[in-house]
């Protein structure tokens, strides 16, 4: 049986991943007692006492728990920030290419996307590692997520019976162009420079659309958007967790996936101005979601394991 520890428990993306392996047979999940779980000690021998550490923390406290980590046969998952662009570690998007899903199934080190950037490089990869699109392509992108994706204080902040006004509309954030996600954006998709990248909060609990437009003019030719759409589904064929579809409605809900661990891909618009859009819920496919698919890659398991599709 394989004896895993959450180390950050207590957070939204910690009880997401709890609760994804507490009917699971094979694993036994290790907790501290509330008084413990801030002791440095205690932290340290449950790490090293796993088979499989997620860490579900602020970037200083995760980089912490990897330092106090002394057994090489201990297997890290870090969902927070600390290292998604750090040498050693592995990107953990296996959908990417065969090389990503090989190095999270032989790393013991993986940093899990963060819940945009899981939005932005499903669709902006491909389009370089094809040649389609040139790393110096200016790319701007949206998202639209749900406020659960702000953990516990946003998600009482939304929640409370008296709440500001402002809370009822939808929020762009992060308007300096600083948003944490940017570096692992540029970084994985290899591009020369960061998007511009326009992130906002709506008043639901969880589910996102992260967009990225086109202009075909300015890709290496002008492709069609009927051969972007071929494309894209000739890429991602064969995968469980991230499918193309079509929407036929004319509208697309951000929380389309809410409760689901999977990700769909839409191409629309027209040939000169191509509309790329990548549906999933922030806490599933952008964040616990992702995370249980790696370890389950890490222990040779079936990768759908306790998620919902």
């Amino acid at each position: 049986m394989t004896k895993v520890f959450i180390d950050g428990k207590e957070g939204t993306t910690g009880l997401q991943i709890y609760e994804r392996l507490g009917a699971r047979s094979d694993v036994c999940v290790v907790s501290l007692p509330e008084e413990r779980r801030k002791d440095a000690q205690a932290r340290k021998e449950c790490i090293n006492a796993a088979d499989i550490v997620f860490l579900c923390l602020p970037d200083a406290a995760a980089r912490e728990s990897v330092s106090l980590c002394e057994d090489p046969k201990v297997r890290i998952i870090d969902a927070s920030t600390a290292h998604r662009t750090a040498l050693g570690w592995a990107y953990g998007f296996p959908e990417l290419s065969k090389r990503h899903r090989r190095a999270i199934e032989q790393s013991s080190r993986v940093a899990v996307p963060g819940c945009h950037a899981s939005g932005f490089v499903s669709l902006v990869y491909p389009l370089v590692a094809g040649g389609i699109a040139p790393a110096d392509y200016p790319f701007v992108s949206y998202s639209v997520t749900g406020y659960s994706g702000g953990g516990k204080k946003m998600i009482a902040q939304y929640e409370a019976e008296e709440r500001d006004a402002a809370l009822s509309s939808p929020r762009q954030y992060a308007l300096g162009q600083t948003h944490k996600h940017l570096p692992e954006m540029q970084a994985v998709c290899g591009l020369s420079a960061p998007p511009v990248f326009s992130p906002i909060v709506s008043d639901y609990y969880s589910g996102m659309c992260v967009t990225v437009p086109l202009f075909s003019r300015l890709l290496h030719k002008k492709y069609t958007v009927n051969y972007i759409k071929e494309y894209f589904a000739e890429y991602y064929a064969g995968q469980k967790l991230v499918q193309c579809d079509e929407e036929e409605s004319g509208f697309l809900a951000a929380n389309k996936l809410a409760g689901k661990d999977g990700m769909r891909i839409y191409v629309s618009g027209n040939d000169d101005r191509i509309l790329l859009c990548s549906v999933f819920d922030n806490l599933g496919k952008g964040a616990s979601g992702a995370a249980v698919q790696c370890m389950n890659l890490m222990l040779g398991l079936e990768e759908c394991a306790s998620l919902v599709l």
